[in-house]
């Protein structure tokens, strides 16, 4: 695996630079918000690196820091999310602004991304929200939770099942009445 590659920048792109270390060219893909970052050529450059290999391909992925790669990864581990659709996403929000999206369940945030539908975008926070450190929507126990469970089987989003239970926990209602009551406020 290759973690990092330092030397001089020979060429870049609009997504992509080839960086000349110890005699060979290195050619890396890498986040648009990075290009603009990298010095000119003839400068050098550090690029942390993820190797991916497909049966058809080896393709070497850069990034500003280890946290941005360490992002990269997080990412490609979603179903639907390959390593382009990353790039695309660390191409799109700068890594602080795409964490704290993915913890706020910015879903118009995440689908602004080329490639990227709401139905992704809403992935990516389910997958990705316990993963960065984010908290449930709310701390629940006893028939809430249940009911929570409940909505979230019948297919409701985190978020949605957030809404409907939001202002339940008042009455001293059985998890059938409060289901009942959660599932009319989410057809409202």
């Amino acid at each position: 695996m290759i973690a990092f590659l330092e030397g001089e920048v020979v060429a870049r792109g609009a997504d992509r630079l080839v960086l000349a270390v110890g005699g060979v060219g290195y050619e890396v893909i890498v986040p648009t918000r990075l290009v603009a970052d990298l010095p000119g050529a003839g400068r050098r450059a550090r690029i942390h690196t993820r190797m991916v290999v497909r049966e058809d391909a080896m393709t070497l992925y850069g990034f500003g820091s280890v946290e941005d790669r360490a992002l990269f990864d997080l990412l490609t581990a979603v179903s639907g999310v390959g390593p382009k659709v990353a790039l695309a996403f660390l191409s799109t929000l700068p890594a602080e602004g795409l964490r704290r999206a993915i913890l706020d369940g910015d879903v118009a945030a995440l689908a602004a991304t080329p490639g990227v539908g709401p139905k992704l975008a809403q992935r990516v926070i389910v997958d990705l929200r316990d993963r960065l450190g984010g908290e449930p929507d709310q701390a629940l126990d006893g028939p809430l939770a249940d009911v929570r469970e409940a909505l979230l089987a019948l297919g409701l989003t985190p978020q949605e099942a957030s809404l409907a239970l939001a202002g339940l926990g008042d009455a001293d209602l059985g998890a059938e009445e409060l289901l009942r009551e959660a599932l009319q406020r989410v057809g409202r």
